[in-house]
């Protein structure tokens, strides 16, 4: 959700002073890395999931409020919609079963959420884009009321100076334009977070851009936008031209996007706070009262508050975090490449996938992103978000290849590998990773799912284009609820 705001209009003085204590703040947190003070003694793994809301007609509910007052649980938060909610999920060790206690955990607390949820005749959906979402839905009404989202996008939209263009060609094209940020809110995603040390960072969030498009191509679940069929990860296209703040003079001159890729290997955590800072101007600049280095020069541990506001503005799919736990700070990789759902299951083999493989790279004796370059990484995410489970990559040593060929032939063992450095047990790894190797086998994932079904409905029951969306998240609501992975759910012929 992001660090929580008050309403308030902001003069050219704020400005001023934000830029001159994020800049403070940035020195101090240099100093914080060459001395060493983060928590890595028993490294954390976290997830969050964002959830959409929809009526008994299928239809996105703008309940989030209601719903939150009867779920009553402190894990659910708002979302950029109103029509969005959020679970951040206890973070935890690997170790044994902590795989299996994830996926625990998220189902009961969906369940339970989704029961609750039912008396203010809303339901819970795991998806990366709603089907039956129209245009029409995402208008400023429909932004949550959380002031913080009113801000960013009084903020975004002003710097942009004109409405936001959203012009996305894949299977069928789509052109259209918005006067507010509310197109990002059909975007949900799962993230999943990684605690490192200072030292390790680099290695990590190298790591999981290099492997960010095969995660995409594996996972993707949004391929339909506002009637069309897109890219099958249409949430990667969508996010970024949502947030846009540049106008296109600007963009002519090569001025970095919001939702950013990035441009190069890092070698530290602080390539890439300095990169925010240096690159993009604030959408927030609120200042606190702390001063960083006094806080530090008495032993404590400042929250460097501005650079943590500023960075929760820069949407890199990869995202560092800086955070203060019980007194102690520490490092994490957010990975926010994945659309959520199908199914619990899913999102776990996607985690598993996800944080076996990254360590087994990030602790290569030989740097995969030594051997790549940076473009190709990025040309993998775009393509792979394109095509999804169908895709063609890059990989060094092997060229071209179908990314599901890559998978069970280089990628799956690495995966196995990395989740016995975490400590998982072998039949809890051996479970996720079948989940993962299947979808590679079948060719499916929920991106196919859907796409397939849109189309035998189209064609077997001459449904046309709203009807059969709609139907098509009527049969995903009890199969997602069923907790069998997407590669099993019932295919049309």
């Amino acid at each position: 959700m992001g660090e929580e705001v008050a309403p308030r209009v902001f003069t050219r003085e704020d400005r001023a002073r934000y830029r001159e204590k994020i800049r403070h703040c940035l020195d101090v947190f240099a100093e914080m890395l060459r001395e060493a003070r983060f928590d890595v003694e028993r490294p954390l793994t976290g997830m969050e999931i964002e959830l959409n809301l929809v009526d008994d007609y299928s239809m996105p509910a703008m309940r989030n409020a209601e719903v939150l007052t009867a779920v009553a649980d402190p894990q659910f938060q708002t979302e950029l919609g109103q029509f969005n909610v959020e679970i951040n999920v206890a973070p935890r060790q690997l170790a044994g079963t902590g795989t299996a206690d994830f996926e625990h955990d998220v189902r009961a607390s969906l369940n339970s959420a989704n029961l609750k949820a039912r008396t203010v005749d809303t339901q819970l959906v795991m998806i990366g884009i709603l089907p039956t979402l129209r245009a029409d839905h995402l208008t400023v009404d429909a932004l949550s009321a959380n002031p913080r989202y009113t801000l960013l996008n009084e903020q975004i939209v002003a710097a942009r100076g004109e409405n936001l263009p959203i012009r996305i060609s894949g299977v069928e094209r789509l052109e259209t334009t918005a006067d507010t940020i509310t197109p990002e809110a059909a975007c949900t995603s799962t993230q999943f977070h990684v605690q490192v040390s200072p030292a390790q960072f680099a290695a990590y969030w190298n790591a999981a851009q290099a492997i960010a498009g095969i995660q995409v191509a594996l996972g993707a679940n949004a391929p339909f936008l506002f009637g069309r069929e897109l890219w099958r990860e249409s949430r990667i296209p969508l996010f970024q031209q949502a947030t846009d703040t540049r106008p296109e003079e600007i963009k002519a001159q090569g001025v970095r996007p919001r939702v950013w890729f990035g441009e190069q290997w890092v070698t530290s955590v602080f390539d890439l706070f300095e990169e925010n800072v240096r690159y993009f101007p604030a959408l927030l600049p609120i200042c606190d009262s702390e001063q960083p280095a006094r806080t530090l020069a008495s032993g404590g541990i400042p929250a460097l508050s501005e650079l943590r506001l500023h960075n929760g503005t820069v949407y890199r799919w990869n995202r560092p975090v800086y955070d203060v736990v019980r007194g102690r700070p520490h490092l994490r990789v957010e990975n926010r490449v994945l659309p959520a759902g199908p199914t619990v299951v899913d999102t776990i083999a996607n985690a598993a996938f996800y944080f076996g493989l990254v360590r087994s790279l990030a602790e290569s004796d030989r740097p995969l992103w030594s051997q790549m370059s940076f473009s190709a990484a990025e040309e993998n995410f775009h393509t792979c978000a394109r095509q999804g489970i169908a895709a063609q990559v890059y990989w060094p040593g092997l060229g071209y290849l179908p990314v599901t060929e890559l998978v069970l032939r280089r990628l799956l063992p690495l995966a196995s590998d990395g989740l016995d450095r975490w400590g998982v047990a072998p039949a809890e790894r051996d479970r996720l990773l079948s989940i993962i190797e299947q979808r590679c086998l079948t060719g499916r994932n929920g991106a196919t799912w859907q796409v397939a079904t849109l189309h035998q409905l189209e064609r077997d029951r001459a449904l046309d284009r709203p009807a059969a969306l709609g139907e098509v998240l009527r049969r995903y609501l009890p199969l997602m609820h069923s907790n069998q992975p997407v590669h099993e759910w019932p295919y049309p012929d």
